[in-house]
């Protein structure tokens, strides 16, 4: 029987593994774009929270905040619910890893793109502006896709990063794979096993990762030279 007929069990928990990873990813990215935004506006009324953001989760370690969003944000929400006389409303696992992964993974994103933005000529914009271009087309057409490829690295690490994050989600009871395998361990008392495969799965996602990263990172550095040593 395949690895005791905790196989398939596995191998949902690795689903649910990757769907959180990859919906924490959007909002990351979604919120260092913000932040970055934020940060280059020039605003105090901007650039004090966006920094006050990204130095608070990255400076908080992830379990903590992990367990401060399942646990507190459950109390805040029923709190909330009480005084508007609201059905009760449970706060998922799932739900509570994607927004602590995703909003701490946005505050280093917010330094990703902040670099990035900031590697891009000024006067490429220029450029644009004076052919008759608004700032939106500006924006997605020269500053966005010049901007990625400055940042190309850092989302790759930043991703990879996020990966072996989401194993601290099983900490609040969520059934990915990490959590599958502990239970598996215990009953058969074959831990080591159980967390090999578990290594093995992730050792895949980030293999696989890592290969489309250099594709992209090929594909967005066409017609750019590079320094020679």
């Amino acid at each position: 029987m395949f690895l005791d007929g905790y196989g398939p069990a596995i191998l949902d928990g690795a689903w649910v593994t990757l769907r959180l990873a990859l919906l924490s990813l959007c909002l990351a990215f979604a919120a260092g774009l913000a932040g970055a935004a934020a940060k280059l506006s020039g605003t105090r009324i901007l650039v004090w929270p966006a920094t006050a953001y990204s130095t608070l989760f990255r400076g908080v370690p992830d379990l903590v905040m992990m367990l401060i969003v399942f646990y507190g944000g459950q109390v805040m929400v029923n709190q909330v619910t009480d005084a508007l006389e609201w059905d009760y409303v449970d706060l998922s696992p799932f739900i509570a890893g994607v927004l602590t992964i995703g909003v701490i993974f946005g505050a280093y994103f917010t330094e990703t793109f902040r670099g990035a933005f900031l590697a891009v000529p000024a006067g490429q914009m220029e450029a644009g502006r004076a052919y008759g271009m608004t700032s939106l087309q500006v924006f997605m057409r020269i500053l966005f896709p010049q901007m990625l490829r400055h940042a190309l690295p850092g989302i790759g690490n930043n991703w990879l990063v996020l990966v072996k994050s989401t194993a601290i989600v099983s900490m609040i009871g969520l059934a990915d794979m990490n959590f599958v395998a502990d239970q598996a361990g215990r009953t058969t008392h074959q831990p080591f096993l159980f967390y090999m495969v578990v290594c093995l799965l992730y050792l895949c996602v980030t293999s696989v990762s890592s290969w489309t990263l250099h594709r992209l990172e090929r594909r967005y550095s066409v017609g750019v030279r590079h320094a020679e040593f």
